[in-house]
Protein backbone atom coordinates (compact mmCIF):
# COMPACT_ATOMS: atom_id res chain seq x y z
CA UNK A 1 0.00 0.00 0.00
CA UNK A 2 2.87 2.21 0.90
CA UNK A 3 4.56 1.59 -2.21
CA UNK A 4 1.08 2.50 -4.59
CA UNK A 5 0.54 5.42 -2.79
CA UNK A 6 4.32 6.61 -3.15
CA UNK A 7 4.04 5.85 -7.17
CA UNK A 8 0.80 7.93 -6.92
CA UNK A 9 2.18 10.99 -5.56
CA UNK A 10 5.19 10.88 -7.56
CA UNK A 11 3.57 9.42 -10.88
CA UNK A 12 0.33 11.49 -11.10
CA UNK A 13 -3.06 10.53 -11.61
CA UNK A 14 -4.58 11.61 -14.58
CA UNK A 15 -8.11 10.97 -13.96
CA UNK A 16 -7.74 13.95 -11.17
CA UNK A 17 -5.45 16.38 -12.80
CA UNK A 18 -2.60 15.93 -10.69
CA UNK A 19 0.95 16.13 -12.05
CA UNK A 20 2.69 14.23 -9.78
CA UNK A 21 5.39 15.67 -6.85
CA UNK A 22 8.94 14.57 -6.39
CA UNK A 23 8.90 12.07 -3.34
CA UNK A 24 12.14 11.03 -1.46
CA UNK A 25 11.30 7.82 -0.26
CA UNK A 26 14.46 6.55 2.96
CA UNK A 27 14.13 2.63 2.19
CA UNK A 28 16.33 2.12 4.88
CA UNK A 29 16.04 -1.88 4.51
CA UNK A 30 15.69 -2.24 0.79
CA UNK A 31 12.06 -3.03 1.48
CA UNK A 32 9.49 -0.49 -0.58
CA UNK A 33 11.84 -0.04 -3.90
CA UNK A 34 14.29 -2.95 -3.64
CA UNK A 35 17.02 -1.24 -5.35
CA UNK A 36 19.69 -3.17 -7.27
CA UNK A 37 23.00 -1.52 -8.17
CA UNK A 38 21.12 1.99 -7.43
CA UNK A 39 18.05 1.32 -9.41
CA UNK A 40 14.73 0.85 -7.92
CA UNK A 41 13.15 -2.99 -9.37
CA UNK A 42 10.02 -1.93 -7.62
CA UNK A 43 7.84 1.12 -9.46
CA UNK A 44 8.18 3.95 -7.18
CA UNK A 45 7.37 6.55 -9.56
CA UNK A 46 8.88 8.89 -11.94
CA UNK A 47 9.74 12.12 -9.71
CA UNK A 48 10.91 9.42 -6.61
CA UNK A 49 14.99 9.83 -5.23
CA UNK A 50 15.45 6.57 -3.03
CA UNK A 51 18.05 6.04 -1.12
CA UNK A 52 18.56 2.51 0.58
CA UNK A 53 21.11 1.08 3.33
CA UNK A 54 21.24 4.22 4.98
CA UNK A 55 19.80 5.01 8.81
CA UNK A 56 16.46 6.88 8.41
CA UNK A 57 17.50 9.54 9.99
CA UNK A 58 20.40 10.29 7.70
CA UNK A 59 18.80 9.84 4.55
CA UNK A 60 16.00 12.09 5.56
CA UNK A 61 18.54 14.50 6.46
CA UNK A 62 20.66 14.20 3.66
CA UNK A 63 17.30 14.09 1.33
CA UNK A 64 16.40 17.13 2.20
CA UNK A 65 19.47 19.06 1.63
CA UNK A 66 20.29 17.80 -1.53
CA UNK A 67 17.06 16.21 -3.30
CA UNK A 68 14.83 18.88 -2.49
CA UNK A 69 11.47 16.69 -2.12
CA UNK A 70 8.03 17.79 -1.61
CA UNK A 71 7.18 14.68 0.13
CA UNK A 72 9.59 12.49 2.35
CA UNK A 73 8.86 9.01 3.05
CA UNK A 74 10.33 6.13 5.87
CA UNK A 75 8.96 3.17 6.65
CA UNK A 76 8.96 2.31 10.19
CA UNK A 77 10.09 4.77 12.33
CA UNK A 78 10.24 4.67 15.68
CA UNK A 79 13.24 6.16 17.41
CA UNK A 80 14.78 9.82 18.53
CA UNK A 81 16.86 10.17 15.87
CA UNK A 82 14.08 9.56 13.27
CA UNK A 83 11.73 11.71 15.24
CA UNK A 84 14.47 14.85 15.21
CA UNK A 85 15.02 14.18 11.27
CA UNK A 86 10.65 14.22 10.92
CA UNK A 87 10.67 17.61 12.92
CA UNK A 88 13.47 19.14 10.71
CA UNK A 89 11.94 17.86 7.16
CA UNK A 90 8.69 19.40 8.83
CA UNK A 91 10.35 22.49 9.96
CA UNK A 92 11.92 22.74 6.40
CA UNK A 93 8.30 22.58 4.76
CA UNK A 94 8.58 19.47 3.31
CA UNK A 95 5.38 17.01 3.66
CA UNK A 96 5.68 13.64 5.22
CA UNK A 97 4.70 9.83 4.94
CA UNK A 98 6.06 7.59 7.84
CA UNK A 99 4.62 4.43 8.89
CA UNK A 100 4.82 3.02 12.66
CA UNK A 101 3.44 0.07 14.23
CA UNK A 102 0.52 0.10 16.64
CA UNK A 103 -2.77 -0.92 16.45
CA UNK A 104 -4.80 2.29 18.13
CA UNK A 105 -3.13 5.80 19.12
CA UNK A 106 -2.56 4.35 22.64
CA UNK A 107 -0.30 1.77 21.50
CA UNK A 108 1.63 4.43 19.56
CA UNK A 109 1.73 6.94 22.02
CA UNK A 110 3.56 4.67 24.28
CA UNK A 111 6.83 4.73 22.30
CA UNK A 112 7.79 8.45 24.12
CA UNK A 113 9.18 9.76 20.66
CA UNK A 114 6.56 9.03 18.66
CA UNK A 115 3.93 10.51 21.40
CA UNK A 116 6.20 13.55 21.10
CA UNK A 117 5.16 13.86 17.78
CA UNK A 118 1.45 13.41 17.88
CA UNK A 119 1.23 16.06 21.42
CA UNK A 120 3.67 18.81 18.91
CA UNK A 121 1.01 18.21 16.39
CA UNK A 122 3.30 17.02 13.58
CA UNK A 123 1.02 14.48 11.93
CA UNK A 124 -2.37 15.94 10.40
CA UNK A 125 -3.84 12.60 10.41
CA UNK A 126 -3.00 8.53 11.59
CA UNK A 127 -4.32 5.96 9.70
CA UNK A 128 -4.82 2.49 10.99
CA UNK A 129 -5.22 -0.20 9.00
CA UNK A 130 -7.21 -3.29 9.24
CA UNK A 131 -5.49 -6.16 10.80
CA UNK A 132 -7.68 -8.22 9.19
CA UNK A 133 -8.24 -7.17 6.16
CA UNK A 134 -4.69 -6.64 4.00
CA UNK A 135 -4.62 -3.04 2.47
CA UNK A 136 -8.04 -1.86 4.35
CA UNK A 137 -8.30 0.94 6.76
CA UNK A 138 -10.17 0.59 9.54
CA UNK A 139 -9.84 4.08 11.03
CA UNK A 140 -8.81 7.68 10.26
CA UNK A 141 -7.77 10.39 13.14
CA UNK A 142 -7.55 14.10 11.89
CA UNK A 143 -5.41 15.29 14.81
CA UNK A 144 -5.96 19.09 14.62
CA UNK A 145 -9.23 18.54 17.15
CA UNK A 146 -8.40 15.09 17.32
CA UNK A 147 -11.59 14.06 16.01
CA UNK A 148 -11.90 10.60 15.01
CA UNK A 149 -13.25 9.00 11.44
CA UNK A 150 -14.63 5.67 10.90
CA UNK A 151 -13.72 4.83 7.36
CA UNK A 152 -16.98 2.54 6.33
CA UNK A 153 -16.68 -0.21 3.61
Amino acid sequence: MLRDLIRKLSSGMEQIHFKGMTVGLVDERGEIAASYKGVAQNEVGTRTDVLDNIPKSVGMQMMIRSMAPQIIVADEIGNEEDVKAIHYAVCSGIKGIFTVHGGSIEDIQLNPYIGKLIQLHIFERLIFLDEKTKGEVKKVYFLNNMQEEYILA
